[in-house]
């Protein structure tokens, strides 16, 4: 038997697509003004006035360690400057609980500022949370893992500015705080630098702060990032943490994103194939346990379908995953995804990539929305003993 586990994903920040012809196409507001008879909201006519678009959904999951957890995802959508030019600015609020003590309130931003002179990007969170660990690089069995039960205070910000269409720059301040960590195989703990045979981190002292700043570059060809039309984006993180800021250590990491999406026809129903590859890497020693580079745990913790999160971790991380994105329905109400994933996760002090970990699935797509054009997901993933069943709002990438 596989060991399964549904998990609930905060939707992408979304952009501004321009205005497109929905005729002919149905969604779930559709069905629901029809079934409930409700009358569809009117908008004005002056686009320009100011409008926020909520959505809602509220999911039961599972975490590492056992239980169930209640999630509401909230997303707030609005935009600062003329439509046509201007993307979509939202702000997620995605809090989830249970009734054993574990509960997580992230706050996620994304503004747009007029006709996109700036980008304001940021990502708060306060988690009560448990993850298993398996240590660095790959090849130790599922069964040779650490539950680690610790407290997590994240404060990321980022300011962009427009340098020319489509490509932007700017600088960021990051914080991590995990505090109260404490790892323990059955009621037993343990050491967790003995387990790692990691020096960072890992201390007795059930505590690890990072503090400093981050230069980033985004390239954004997408006209909506909660379901890609064909297009590019690549996104590049360079952070440096520093002991002036506060951090116990000096240390230095980067991240590079890069994804194309490509239409296999030119009109009718979606018929498309989609792309991300990204490297994640420390570049220099000091780098906390928690904060190593491990799947599932990209900034908007996506990756993997099929693999447990934290599954892979190391110095550095390498990963690679294709989907096959189809219509079923010519009024786009019902879709289905195809996709693999395939990671590798750096060995310790050597830094080789020897061992690939594959996974694959597909998934049924549901039209949330058709202005906005969002899905409702329902992707199940596999790989070696494990299955997952994800349920998310906008595409996985």
């Amino acid at each position: 038997m596989l060991p399964a586990l549904v998990k609930a994903q905060v939707p992408v920040d979304t952009t501004n697509a321009p205005d497109i012809d929905t005729t002919g196409q149905k969604d779930l507001i559709d069905i629901g003004l029809k079934l409930f008879k409700f009358k569809p909201r009117k908008y004005p006519k002056d686009k320009s006035q100011k409008q926020v678009y909520y959505s809602i959904l509220p999911i039961s999951t599972a975490v590492p360690g056992g239980s169930n957890v209640l999630v509401t995802s909230t997303t707030a959508g609005f935009y600062l400057g003329p439509r046509k030019t201007t993307y979509l600015s939202s702000v997620t609020f995605a809090p989830y609980f249970n009734f054993k003590g574990r509960y997580g309130l992230p706050i996620h931003s994304s503004i747009w500022l007029k006709n996109n002179s700036f980008n304001i990007e940021g990502d708060t969170r306060f988690l009560v949370y448990p993850q298993d660990t398996w240590g660095l690089g790959g090849g130790q069995p599922e069964s040779d893992k650490v539950l680690i039960n610790y407290d997590y205070l994240r404060f990321y910000q980022s300011v962009l500015k427009r340098i020319s269409p489509y490509f932007y720059a700017g600088i960021g301040y990051n914080m991590d705080y995990y505090f109260d960590v404490n790892p323990t195989v059955g009621n037993q703990t343990v050491s967790l630098a003995d387990f790692t045979h990691y020096s960072y981190g890992t201390t007795p002292d059930q505590k690890s702060f990072t503090s400093g700043l981050s230069l980033n570059f985004l390239y954004d060809t997408r006209q909506n990032s909660l379901n890609p039309i064909p297009g590019a984006y690549a996104n590049i993180i360079y952070r440096f943490n520093t002991e002036v800021l506060g951090s116990d250590n000096n240390s230095r990491s980067i991240y590079l994103d890069f994804r194309k999406y490509i239409s296999l026809t030119e009109a009718g129903p979606k018929n498309q194939l989609a792309f991300w590859s990204y490297y994640w890497t420390t570049i220099s020693s000091g780098t906390p346990y928690l904060n190593l580079p491990a799947i599932g745990m990209d900034p908007y913790q996506r990756s993997g379908r099929g693999i447990e999160q934290n599954r892979y971790r190391g110095e550095s991380l390498i990963y690679f995953e294709t989907e096959y994105r189809k219509d079923i329905t010519n009024n786009g109400l019902l879709g289905f995804v195809l996709f693999a994933n395939v990671n590798s996760a750096s060995q310790p002090n050597t830094r080789k990539f020897e061992y690939l970990n594959p996974a694959g699935g597909g998934g049924l797509r549901i039209k949330f929305n058709k202005k906005s054009n969002t899905n409702i997901c329902f992707d199940y993933g596999f790989s070696k003993g494990y299955s997952d069943l994800t349920i998310a709002l906008g595409e996985a990438f």
